[in-house]
């Protein structure tokens, strides 16, 4: 497989414009475990309980003991809000919710 297989380039919700490739496995582990605990309704959950209920259900191979899944969770979590996948809600805490088209 081609390096450039390896890599996606993700978007960033609070710099438009701004992209970054990482790695594509941990990115997609983590995009999926992120879909499948969130709410698809309003008022959603805080970015801290999702953490809590993905961790359970992610790769123990891609994130041993839950490595570095924060900072995988903020890299997805920004991509899938500039791509109109999540969305947050209008007030704080930061609580996260599917948008009905995904």
């Amino acid at each position: 497989m081609p390096a450039s297989d390896d890599k996606i380039t993700l978007e960033n919700f609070t710099s438009p414009g701004h992209t970054y490739r990482v790695d594509r496995a941990k990115y997609t582990a983590m995009r999926e475990a992120l879909l499948a605990v969130l709410p698809a309704e309003p008022p959603g959950i805080t970015v801290a309980e999702a953490k809590a209920a993905l961790l359970p259900i992610l790769s123990g191979e891609l994130f041993p003991g839950g490595e570095k899944a924060g900072w995988w969770l903020k890299a997805a979590q920004l991509d899938l809000e500039a791509k109109g996948v999540i969305q947050r809600g209008p007030k704080a805490p930061v609580r996260l919710f599917r948008c009905s088209h995904d």
